[in-house]
């Protein structure tokens, strides 16, 4: 067939085409049970422009680039740090909010602290992702190792730590199926416990996934945390070939505490009596420990339903320097109008009044939801629609209740940028939540955001010292 022919063929079936574009009914057609769409012409003409997110995270790198480099005053340095997407929202717009944990964690090495930093979450967290990142980057500044604060026994698996519980134990949650007991407040900090009537073994062993921080697999310090029913608790630790016995026989909150001669990746600790279990924390050394808690299905409203008193006593025991409550993607489905989203915030205000009421000490940070994205009935991908709405009502409500927000949403991209995630292989494909090296990539940028701030508040602490900016600079 000679070229010009099928020239023309082209030309006729593009003009056919277009032609069913502009005169096809906008909404829909019906044939029977069918339903027949087709695209308009501006569509067709005019396509939906997605989020180059490898360039979009160089310019962030580059911004980065600019901070580590920067020579001029801590105005100008914050100036650039408010014009990130990955900046922190303050009360008030203190940019100090983090500068007395920042301080106690310089001194955990003199202090022989583990100053925690608790993460709640919903899936988006599951499996320790994000918080091995922010783990990874802020035990490299200020020490500390091991997984943090695991469950007696574990239903979702985890990179970073295998915890194997059996025996008489009984799970009490404010949340989950039907096979969860409700347990009238008694559920401790991971909003979780196990009840043990009995005799109950955990054996909790350090992963070999291949991406894990060499720092998780040395424990150096075990310690159960666990509120005591009437009767002697008995518990033995066995590690390194040795077995540590401990016992306490008095009600309330406590904790056994074993310090190790030498660090191991394997521990196993055997209960006998009754208590509820509220958790292990696997440490080594002074420094920080980050405690990835995730809470599938959650929308971080069940902080008010835990016993006050024994989650302030828990909280106490464990050290808490800060916590981080990660919630909203379960509820961006199902808040359609402002006054929705009013009450979701009020809410949540209510969940960070409690801890604080909990853990006067702790500061608390809350990162919002992600972008997240639906098909219409045209088979667009667009974001739900009120996500820019949640987002700034949630900033709103946070900082007017004493707390920092950080910000998923406007760290990807913001609007629409669920789908490129997903296009280049950093989301799933429900286009909610993020795909391992995504969720990699954003724990990664919540590290960074702190960072920053620790840069800024050694640059205060050097200037406050009387060494100028330009020398804090050069020292750096």
């Amino acid at each position: 067939m000679k070229g010009w022919r099928i020239l023309l063929f082209l030309a006729v079936v593009i003009a056919m085409l277009a032609g069913i574009c502009y005169f096809f009914p906008k909404n829909h057609v019906h044939i029977g049970t069918l339903n027949l769409r087709f695209p308009t012409l501006s569509k067709v003409l005019n396509p939906q422009q997605k989020l180059d997110v490898e360039a979009y995270l160089r310019q962030q790198d580059s911004l980065a680039a600019s901070l580590d480099s920067l020579q001029d005053s801590m105005a100008s340095y914050r100036q650039i740090l408010d014009s990130s997407d990955i900046r922190f929202w303050f009360p008030n717009d203190d940019d100090r909010f983090f500068d007395t944990l920042f301080a106690q964690l310089e001194q955990t090495g003199k202090t022989g602290r583990t100053i925690r930093i608790v993460h709640y979450g919903d899936s988006q967290i599951e499996m320790d992702r994000m918080s091995d990142r922010l783990r990874s980057r802020l035990q490299t500044i200020f020490g500390g190792g091991g997984p943090g604060l695991v469950p007696f026994s574990t239903l979702i698996p985890s990179y970073s730590v295998s915890t194997y519980g059996f025996g008489s134990l009984v799970r009490q949650s404010p949340y989950g199926d039907s096979l969860v007991v409700r347990a009238g407040g008694n559920y401790g900090p991971m909003v979780q416990d196990f009840h043990v009537a009995g005799s109950a073994t955990s054996n909790i062993k350090a992963t070999t996934h291949r991406n894990r921080d060499n720092r998780l697999t040395r424990f150096g310090r075990i310690r159960l945390l666990f509120c005591n029913r009437p009767g002697p608790l008995q518990a033995t630790l066995t590690a390194g070939g040795y077995s540590y016995e401990q016992t306490d026989t008095t009600d309330g909150v406590h904790l056994f505490d074993w310090r190790l001669d030498s660090t191991v990746s394997e521990v196993r600790i055997a209960v006998q009596g009754a208590a509820d279990l509220y958790g292990v924390m696997v440490d080594n050394g002074p420094g920080v420990a980050v405690d990835n808690i995730p809470m599938r299905g959650c929308s971080g409203h069940q902080f008010t339903q835990i016993n006050r008193d024994q989650l302030s006593h828990a909280y106490s025991l464990m050290d808490v320097g800060l916590i981080i409550m990660q919630f909203g993607g379960n509820s961006v489905p199902y808040l359609s109008n402002q006054r929705a989203i009013e009450a979701y915030g009020r809410e949540m205000g209510k969940q960070i009044d409690r801890l604080h009421q909990c853990c006067p000490r702790a500061l608390i940070l809350f990162i919002g939801p992600s972008d997240m994205s639906k098909r219409t009935e045209e088979g667009d991908l667009h974001s739900y629609p009120w996500i820019p709405e949640v987002v700034e009502g949630l900033r709103r409500t946070v900082c007017a209740h004493g707390a920092a927000y950080w910000s998923i949403y406007d760290a990807m991209g913001g609007a629409n940028s669920m789908g490129a995630w997903v296009d280049q292989g950093l989301g799933s494909g429900d286009y909610i939540h993020f795909s391992q090296r995504g969720a990699d990539v954003m724990g990664d940028r919540l590290a960074k955001a702190f960072e920053n701030m620790y840069r800024l508040y050694k640059m205060r602490s050097q200037v406050s010292a009387g060494i100028t900016e330009q020398e804090v600079s050069h020292a750096e």
